[in-house]
Formats: structure tokens, sequence, C-alpha cells
């Protein structure tokens, strides 16, 4: 699946509007504004994916002008059409450097579908799901504003990826708060990156893992009819069998960890 040039029309006028009050509130400081996640990979799925966005500036600023930005950007001060906004920022020397540190400014969740959350505190949220992002920003970020994605942020190292994706399937395999679907084609998306190295679109992970695996094929055949649809909407899953199935994502994982030496 090819990586869009241009934020999808659906999204295009909220997100010039973010970048609009983001540089109105960092002014000079603002640095980079990035699309990463489903539109950065070019899965965007309107009415499901979320809205992830990074930003990027420099030096860091006051805290109340990051609570001024969780304000002026929260949902429905600024009415997100999406399921939600996920956007982090960081300062650009914390950015420029491999880590596997959560390392954030700011935490925003926010939006139709999202329970409200605005964390200044790195130490409120498990690292794995920054050092994931990251990675993600790193080789497919699409810049909104300012400077180039792999200008701004580095690529964290394998082994931080990798103790990133360990702790990504053990969440995923608890289940809580998680769709079903969106845990199997997680669980897709971190057994290709263990064998390839790069990220995928959940969708296209799952087709691969479903043509390579097929004792899981009906399960990921059916995460993917699911996923196609609104949250609300989403199916049901045999528990069981999706357990089994990041069970052997895990194992993936395990195994690329040997062999990187972690």
């Amino acid at each position: 699946m090819s990586r869009p040039s241009l934020p999808p029309p659906e999204l295009r006028a909220y997100l010039e509007e973010l970048v609009r009050r983001t540089s109105a509130v960092c002014g000079d400081r603002l640095v980079s504004v990035l699309a990463v996640g489903s539109l950065a990979l070019g899965d965007y799925r309107h009415g499901r994916s979320d809205v992830d966005v990074t930003v990027v500036v420099d030096p860091a600023p006051p805290r109340a002008d990051l609570t001024e930005l969780a304000a002026t950007l929260a949902h429905p001060a600024l009415p997100c059409p999406a399921a939600g906004l996920e956007l982090v920022a960081y300062a650009a020397d914390f950015a420029a450097r491999p880590s596997g540190e959560a390392g954030y400014l700011l935490d925003l969740n926010t939006g139709p579908s999202l329970p409200e959350r605005a964390s200044q505190d790195p130490a409120d949220a498990p690292a794995f799901w920054y050092v994931i992002d990251r990675s993600v920003a790193h080789q497919a970020g699409l810049p909104l504003y300012g400077a180039p994605a792999r200008d701004v942020i580095a690529a964290p190292d394998r082994p931080a990826v990798l103790a990133a994706l360990r702790a990504s399937v053990r969440e995923h395999a608890g289940g809580e708060g998680h769709l079903a679907d969106n845990r199997v084609l997680n669980g897709c998306r971190a057994a290709v990156h263990c064998r390839t190295g790069h990220w995928f679109a959940k969708r296209r992970a799952g087709e691969i893992v479903a043509a390579s695996e097929p004792a899981f094929e009906p399960l990921i055949t059916e995460a993917l009819r699911s996923f196609g649809r609104p949250r609300a909407e989403a199916a049901v899953l045999p528990a069981e069998d999706v357990r089994a199935f990041l069970a052997w994502v895990a194992a993936r994982v395990e195994e690329a960890a040997a062999a990187a030496g972690v």
C-alpha cells in the first residue's frame, strides 16, 4: 500500500486548524508537526482510525503553554472528525536521539471515541507506545509543518523496539480496553516487523501473516473484515483463538530478541 503525500480529504481542514493552533501557542519554538500512525502508513479508515500526530518543539515550552495547547486542541474545542486525536509533543533534543523511554512533554488523547487524557508526566504511561510511534514516525512520518520526520525523530534502536513490541503484545494479550480485531492486527504488525524490520499498516500486515500462516488465516480474515467497520460495529472474535494467536506473536518477538542478542 503506497504512502499518501497528503492527508485524506476528510481530515485536511481539521489538520490545518490543528497546525494553526499549535503554531499560535508554540510560536517560534515549533519545529515540526507530523502525521504518524495510520495516516503516515497509508491506511487511515474514517470512522475507525485515530488521528496520530507528533509535535517537536525547541526549546521545551513552559508547562502553562502545554496546558494551553492541550485545551485549544481538545475535542470539542476543536471538533475531531475522526475517532479521536492522539497527539504527543517532544522536545527536539529528546526526539533527536534514540531512546527506549516515553520522554514526552505532552500526551493528549481526545475525541468522540477516546477517553480524555492530557499528561505532562512521561511516567504516567508505559514507554512502549511512544517507542513504537517514534519508530513509525522516523520511517514514514508525514510532515504537516516544518522539518521532515527523519530530520527530527531518531529511530529507536532494535533492542528498544523489540522490548516495546514485547510489552505491546503483552498488553494486547491481556485484552483490557482493546477491540479484538485491533489486538489481532497489532499482533500481525509486530510479527511482520520482527521479520522485516519495517512497519506496515495493520491491514497489510494482516494480509502478510494470513498468507504465510494458514492456521491463523480464518481469525485474521475475520479481524480484517471487522476492522473495516466503525468501532461500534466491531466483531466479537473467539477469545481462545485471539489468545493463541497472540501467544504465537509473542514467540516470534522472543525469537527476534534472541537473534538480536537482547
